[in-house]
């Protein structure tokens, strides 16, 4: 009798977070190195996996500033992990494969789709060729139009080196920047707050790095036409829009009296334009997030929960997510016999998907902010804000990840990893092989509200 030969393939969620997991180490491993730090000793390895795990997760959070701390060696390892950590590992792998003309076979394909959260497996190669070469020309565009601001302000060569690597960082939605050697540690792009080549620009590299490759596409073929549109591209343009305004307009009312007092009506359109896009989930700040509001905190926290849209750059819990809880909510509040949207039914099991989701997400954000709480004397809001921050891969801060203590830098590092993988796919790792469930229990009613 023929033996069955057992598979020695990990299932694809225990790929994607062994990978993510190899290549924060590698980082890590390459920043402590002395020759990545300005001060040429060998930095702390938890502060390293800290910063390895940020860029790695395209999150943004650092234990000391980017620019006045690491050598460009050690900026160049920051922004590739940046690079590949935004388009995903499975993806820049295939950059090989086209390069040196390999095949890319079933199973290489299924973990793309995985990996990329695409929808279908047909035509995955080409939309991860598309990928790629759409991420070029947008991050080529964006550090074109930032030179016209950098060059002249920083010189030739820096003005480039800057306008590449803020370019990449904002459409990988990470956030980190170079401004602490010339604007002092922390500032971010607090400098270009009124500026609008800068802020239009950055704003434009997170919306499109956000919206996800599998829109991208879907706009390609069918141009303005949104009625063409297939179900997913139509629920994240919609939702991309009504945060984005939405966040606009409550900033707009919540910082009216303070940091926006004295500005003119345009910088105030300005300023309340950026911050409602960045904490979806870029992490740039254009005024002391400190200094804001506890209504202006509260809806950043709501948006970094939120975040960008599946398949894209973005973390946070997803637009779709997002759209589909406010659809579970009407389902149950109108009695209706089927949850749909934009004249299509969504089905039971991607409901299902969103609401485990959207309460896992929300219990390890509870869960991190409380370990937070009772290692250090924080405030509830300030562990929630970081907390969500690190979840949602944002990168503002209220200032725990760089107030130094070790308890809240392993936890954060934590929730930026699972923020990243996904809560769910982590779970999913170690029980994807197991068989599901035969035996049906006995259906019983519970009483709800």
């Amino acid at each position: 009798m023929a033996v069955r030969k057992k598979s020695r393939h990990f299932g694809y969620s225990t790929e994607i977070a062994l990978g993510f997991m190899v290549m924060i180490l590698v980082g890590a491993l390459l920043l402590m190195t002395p020759l990545a730090s300005r001060s040429g000793h060998v930095t702390p390895f938890l502060d390293c996996l800290f910063t390895a795990t940020s860029a790695s997760c395209v999150t943004g959070l650092i234990p000391f500033d980017t620019a006045t701390n690491w050598t460009m060696f050690g900026q160049i390892v920051i922004i590739v992990m940046i690079q590949i950590g935004g388009l995903g590992f499975v993806t820049i792998s295939m950059i090989f494969a086209f390069a040196f003309h390999r095949k890319i076979g079933l199973r290489t394909r299924t973990l793309l789709k995985e990996s990329g959260n695409m929808l279908y497996i047909g035509g995955i190669v080409s939309l991860a060729r598309k990928a790629l070469q759409r991420t070029l020309f947008f991050e080529a565009a964006g550090a074109a139009l930032l030179c016209i601001r950098f060059i002249p302000e920083m010189g030739l060569g820096t003005g480039i080196y800057y306008g590449i690597f803020h370019s990449i960082s904002a459409f990988c939605n990470a956030g980190f920047d170079l401004m602490g050697t010339w604007y002092g540690p922390g500032t971010s792009l607090i400098h270009y707050q009124t500026d609008p080549l800068v802020s239009l620009t950055i704003c434009a590299l997170i919306i499109i790095g956000g919206i996800g490759f599998f829109v991208w596409d879907d706009i390609a073929a069918n141009g303005l036409h949104f009625h063409r549109y297939r179900l997913h591209t139509k629920v994240v343009l919609t939702a991309t829009f009504i945060l984005i305004i939405g966040g606009t307009v409550l900033f707009l009312i919540l910082e009216n009296g303070n940091l926006f007092a004295g500005r003119t009506p345009g910088q105030k359109l300005l300023m309340a334009f950026f911050q409602s896009v960045t904490p979806r989930t870029a992490g740039f700040n254009s005024v002391d997030e400190s200094s804001l509001t506890e209504g202006s905190k509260l809806v950043t926290m709501l948006l970094m929960f939120v975040g960008g849209s599946p398949g894209s750059t973005a973390g946070g819990i997803k637009t779709t997510t997002f759209v589909l809880m406010m659809l579970i909510v009407g389902y149950a509040a109108t009695n209706d016999s089927q949850c749909h949207i934009f004249g299509r039914r969504v089905n039971v099991e991607t409901l299902r998907k969103a609401a485990s989701f959207f309460v896992l997400n929300l219990s390890l954000v509870t869960i991190g902010t409380l370990l937070i709480c009772s290692m250090s004397t924080f405030s509830l809001s300030d562990a929630f804000f970081e907390a969500f921050s690190a979840m949602g891969t944002v990168g503002l801060t209220l200032g725990i990840s760089g107030s130094g203590n070790q308890a809240a830098l392993v936890i954060l590092t934590m929730l930026m990893y699972l923020g990243r993988v996904g809560g769910l796919s982590f779970a999913l790792a170690f029980t994807e092989k197991r068989q599901p469930r035969q035996l049906e229990y006995p259906e019983e009613p519970i009483i709800i509200g």
